[in-house]
């Protein structure tokens, strides 16, 4: 059991009956029409504004997580919403749950991955012998590498090279971007398969680049993906499709399996 604390403390805000305060500055004066949503988020994680080249590359990371069309964690949602259009934010949190090592939240796994084979603050390291051991590793265990591969994207998947690209203008590329890289060529190279590196494997390295605890990366995608949640519930509002996704799969399910089937 932790420690009991003689008075509860928080450095991210209070409340007076004048007075906001956000990180030590003032809502009114200080961040509203001065802090942009991205940049708002970094500040909840880190405690500070970042820089105009950190908030370029946060920003990219946040809203490449918005949206990617018709997901499971979109099919949630409007499926949650259209049984319970009472609560929006049933049907958002509904989305998130599914945000895992699969959906969005892989880019945890990918830093992980990298700070394991990496730890912060290491210099001079043999980065090619590492992602050969990486690739190794993982295929003496029979795992899949986290950041790699993609359904639909191949052989690249476009919005990797544009954050990397990103990146690299905003002097956020370093090693754990040149590590999964090298990884990526070693694991293609090894398993004889096309294996972009993904979206979440950019931002995981990223991430790294960031220096960000890999317990809260998963969480930009959270924060991000609530976002395209609610545009997918608003969109079901005017042009639904769940009613149809559940009467369609009840009735092909019945053609297939129903009486006097199989």
């Amino acid at each position: 059991m932790p420690k009991r604390k003689d008075k509860l403390t928080s450095a991210i805000g209070w409340s007076t009956p004048d007075r906001i305060n956000v990180h030590g500055l003032d809502l009114p004066s200080e961040v509203l029409g001065h802090v942009n949503l991205g940049d708002m988020a970094f500040m909840q994680v880190t405690g500070r504004k970042p820089d105009a080249r950190e908030s370029v590359v946060f920003n990219a990371i946040a809203v490449t997580l918005v949206e990617h069309g018709i997901t499971p964690s979109a099919l949630v949602a409007r499926l949650t919403y259209m049984g319970a259009p009472e609560s929006l934010q049933a049907a958002v949190a509904a989305g998130l749950c599914g945000l895992g090592t699969v959906f969005v939240g892989s880019m945890e796994g990918a830093a992980k991955m990298l700070y394991a084979a990496l730890p912060k603050g290491t210099d001079g390291a043999d980065l090619p012998a590492i992602a050969k051991q990486v690739v190794a590793d993982h295929r003496a265990a029979g795992k899949i590498v986290s950041g790699l591969g993609h359904p639909v994207h191949k052989p690249v998947d476009p919005r990797a090279p544009r954050l990397f690209e990103i990146a690299a203008e905003n002097g956020m590329s370093g090693d754990y971007v040149a590590l999964i890289q090298l990884i990526q060529q070693e694991a293609e190279a090894a398993s004889g398969k096309a294996l972009p590196i993904n979206a979440t494997g950019a931002i995981g390295a990223i991430c790294c680049e960031f220096g960000f605890p890999e317990e809260i990366i998963r969480g930009f995608g959270v924060m991000s993906r609530a976002i395209g949640l609610v545009g997918h519930i608003l969109e079901e509002t005017r042009d639904p499709m769940a009613f149809e996704i559940w009467q369609r799969a009840e009735e092909e399910i019945l053609e297939t399996s129903g009486p006097g089937r199989g």
